[in-house]
């Protein structure tokens, strides 16, 4: 990892490293400069991050593929999307039914900008620049509520995102949960401190050296995140081995043991919507 890495300003540019553009790259897109291409390598050499990347995104496409074909959900709101690069949700979820519509969000303009470029001929998918801490900005955008209606089942997916949450993310879990109707889905994916110490650490100093901050959490301090939703089987376990039916993705043993997955059913709002 190089030293006084800079971070990337709110205009950005090809000098400096972006963390969606190495994600991108750990994935094996094409939305990526030279500069993350580099510091890319240079992480992959030390420690299993792109193996990493690549079990969140196998979850993710198991999860999308679930609700589409299991319970006739086709709204997805996916938070702190990053670039929808290979093997993104609309792409899975309009495989199966091209109506399916696909909010992404992100606060990040970089991103963004990639985003819309990527989208901007797909009338069913776009992406919302916000904090999704602002759970009340994300669901007013106009973006948001052309293409999704929160009176039917929609998909939260948290996969990726709540490591960067510093404070009290079961409130942000909670806000988003009290927007949805009884048979949405919430899925998550969470890096964990339980296991792998030493991985761990070098991927928060890498989040770190981008100006980004990433908090790795207990297995019980995810169960706690998940309040008012009834978990799908396995429940909460290895994101690599949720429901991966005999298809791992080719990952380390040390990459599969990093990150926890779950997805759950929203059970009746004993409350009402938010």
């Amino acid at each position: 990892m190089q030293d006084g890495l800079r971070r990337v300003t709110a205009h950005g540019d090809s000098e400096r490293p972006n963390q969606a553009r190495l994600f991108d790259y750990y994935l094996g897109g094409a939305h990526n400069f030279a500069v993350d291409r580099t510091l890319a390598e240079e992480s992959i050499a030390k420690f299993p991050v792109a193996e990493m990347a690549r079990t969140i995104r196998s979850f993710s496409r198991r999860v999308v593929r679930l609700c589409v074909e299991e319970y006739g959900i086709r709204q997805f709101l996916d938070l702190g999307s990053g670039i929808p690069t290979a093997g993104n949700v609309h792409e899975v979820a309009q495989s199966v039914d091209p109506s399916c519509s696909v909010v992404y969000v992100d606060h990040d303009p970089i991103t963004v900008a990639h985003a819309r470029t990527m989208l901007r001929e797909n009338l069913n998918a776009a992406i919302v620049q916000a904090d999704v801490c602002d759970v009340g900005a994300v669901l007013r955008d106009p973006e948001t509520r052309r293409l999704i209606d929160f009176t039917q089942p929609t998909a939260v997916l948290m996969v990726g995102i709540l490591p960067h949450i510093t404070d009290e993310p079961a409130g942000v879990v909670a806000r988003y949960r009290a927007a949805l109707c009884e048979g949405s889905v919430i899925a998550l994916t969470h890096l964990t401190k339980d296991v792998e110490p030493d991985v761990v650490g070098r991927l928060v100093a890498l989040a770190h050296s981008l100006g980004t901050p990433l908090v790795p959490r207990s297995k019980q301090d995810v169960e706690e995140l998940l309040c008012g939703v009834r978990l799908l089987e396995p429940g909460l376990v290895l994101a690599a081995h949720w429901r991966a039916d005999g298809e791992l993705p080719g990952t380390s043993a040390t990459a599969d043991a990093s990150t926890y997955g779950a997805v759950g059913v929203v059970v009746e709002q004993a409350e009402g919507r938010a």
